[in-house]
């Protein structure tokens, strides 16, 4: 075993960085060698301490954690793992912050003690490790900062597209990688249908803001929406989302449950819902994301002859979900996040042929 993963804590609470210390610290492979109450301290304590991984307030005195990022990246790149509160504004900051170079966040322990505390400690343990394998020493090449290729806007879309189904999921990295995707697709696409891994607020707050960037219309799915061409539905955190028929017609079913494949939403659910009802007539896309949680669901979907891709390592910020789907035979081919669009655009134009 190498040495611990040194991590160091910037919170303004100091009730929040003592359950953050002692969190972390019950993991062996890490080592917690310092708390930071603001920005200004946290600058002066990275240059001292050299940690591997830093975590993050997303709201802080002085300055807020998105500001101190889009500082800290160009000057001194680390990865972040971010803290953020469960609210609409913690929610918006949080968003704001992985567009600027986090890695992931986990939402922040409330004071009381219990299961829910003891969870999210987990989660946090296990995003530090994962942070830590992250590099981002070339963060500004990396594919979650590149603009999408552009699309022939002029060229229409052939018309047998508008019964299709795009299916995608993505976990560690995968707003960006979602958001650079849409940004390069049409408004004139068959239904899509999401799975990010996000808790619920957050999958709100991302659907909006990416409804306000996106040719398309983009929601947070609610049990019983339509899918029709030019929308995409966003599964809402603590929620299944599975593919239906209705009539001659589909829909949405959205209804909380049981974590499969580690999560709720979960990426498999979805897919495998996908396979089952669209079959030759889906697509598939698996982004970067962190575990194994889609794999199967796009192994199914291309069992069912639908077409597959998955997002390759070099533009992935943690080739987890996308690599386990490619080596199980899931996915047909590997593609970097900047030319995914006009991939998903080409197998359009493919399959209606």
């Amino acid at each position: 075993m190498g040495r611990p993963i040194r991590v160091l804590i910037v919170d303004d609470s100091a009730l929040v960085r003592q359950m953050l210390s002692q969190g972390l610290a019950a993991d062996p492979a890490i080592e917690v060698v310092g708390t930071a109450v603001d920005a200004y301290d946290a600058r002066d304590k990275i240059v001292t301490l050299q940690p591997d991984v830093l975590t993050l307030d997303v709201e802080m005195p002085r300055m807020d954690g998105v500001e101190f990022l889009r500082r800290l990246m160009p000057q001194y790149p680390l990865p972040v793992v971010m803290v953020s509160t469960l609210t609409h504004r913690g929610a918006e900051v949080t968003l704001k912050a992985l567009e600027a170079g986090a890695v992931d966040f986990v939402a922040k322990p409330s004071s009381g003690q219990g299961f829910g505390v003891m969870e999210i400690l987990q989660e946090l343990r296990a995003k530090v490790k994962m942070a830590a394998t992250v590099d981002v020493s070339s963060w500004k090449n990396r594919g979650g900062l590149r603009r999408p290729a552009a699309y022939n806007r002029s060229a229409e879309l052939p018309s047998a597209a508008s019964d299709r189904i795009i299916a995608i999921g993505a976990s560690t990295g995968g707003t960006e990688a979602i958001r650079q995707l849409l940004e390069g697709l049409p408004a004139a696409m068959p239904g899509i249908l999401i799975v990010q891994h996000m808790p619920a607020g957050f999958t709100r707050m991302f659907a909006e803001r990416l409804n306000q960037l996106c040719a398309m219309e983009v929601k947070e799915a609610v049990n019983g929406d339509l899918v029709r061409p030019g929308r995409v539905l966003i599964a809402a955190g603590g929620e299944h989302m599975t593919l239906v028929r209705k009539g001659a017609g589909l829909e949405v079913h959205c209804a909380p449950g049981e974590k499969v494949s580690g999560h709720c939403p979960s990426v498999d659910v979805l897919l495998h819902s996908v396979a089952s009802i669209a079959g030759p007539r889906a697509i598939g896309l698996l982004l970067t994301g962190m575990g194994a949680d889609g794999a199967d669901g796009l192994c199914a979907m291309r069992r069912a002859k639908a077409r597959t891709l998955a997002q390759d390592e070099a533009t992935s910020v943690v080739f987890g979900m996308p690599r386990v789907a490619f080596e199980r035979g899931g996915a047909e081919q590997l593609v970097a996040i900047d030319q995914m669009a006009a991939a998903t655009l080409r197998l359009l134009r493919e399959t209606s042929l």
